[in-house]
């Protein structure tokens, strides 16, 4: 297990951290130069463990790979329950401590660097109910949904963010987080990606492309 600070694990390899219930599997992203003087933190979460989520998952994969092309040293993690990680789920409040824990880990290791956080699906709303406590600077959501889990009518985010919805998501009703996101007092840049589906099938490069076009939000 990476515990110590000074130990660095290897770039694309499955690694084990201290979580909150136990030990957390993670993966890091690393950029071209992962000690730039600001060079950015981030934190990816994944989709719902009860349907197959994980740190695999092809668009979790995809955020990740994006932010480590604009600098940032990003760590994906399975939530409790999944793969490695030990626990079991808990309704999204446990997988708020697990990013916490995630985020913990990082910052150890990058004292002081920005930290961006994201999460698809059931992950954004794990990445929009820790971004306060994780001291986040910038939010990424994709596909959130919003009207299968408490997100709450007014997000309460101030800092700069960005939510990317496909126009045919099948899961994920596009009005719905297009109304919600409109309704914020601090709306995000919204991004309707055309023809998309909920888990972005052919459209990856497309998403990839949105992020690196769209990222850091203003």
């Amino acid at each position: 297990m990476y515990d110590d600070p000074a130990a660095s694990p290897p770039p694309g390899k499955h690694f084990l951290i201290p979580g909150p219930s136990g030990v957390l599997e993670a993966l890091l992203d690393m950029p071209g130069t992962p000690h730039a003087t600001g060079a950015p933190i981030a934190v990816v979460c994944h989709p719902h463990p009860l349907y197959g989520g994980s740190l695999t998952n092809k668009v979790a994969h995809t955020v990740a790979r994006a932010f480590a092309s604009m600098g940032a040293q990003t760590l994906r993690f399975n939530f409790r329950g999944v793969g490695e990680s030990m626990g079991s789920f808990d309704e999204g409040r446990g997988e708020v401590d697990d990013l916490l824990a995630a985020e913990a880990w990082l910052r150890v290791r990058r004292p002081g660097a920005p930290l961006w956080l994201a999460g698809f699906s059931f992950g954004a709303f794990v990445a929009l109910s820790g971004h306060v406590r994780a001291g986040a600077q910038s939010l990424l959501l994709v596909a959130p949904p919003v009207a299968m889990f408490d997100f709450p009518a007014e997000s309460g985010v101030s800092i700069p963010w960005l939510v990317i919805q496909g126009s045919d998501d099948e899961v994920v009703d596009p009005a719905q987080v297009s109304a919600w996101a409109r309704q914020q007092v601090n709306p995000p840049e919204f991004i309707c990606l055309d023809g998309a589906g909920h888990f972005f099938h052919r459209r990856l490069i497309d998403l990839r492309d949105q992020i690196q076009a769209h990222w850091p939000p203003q």
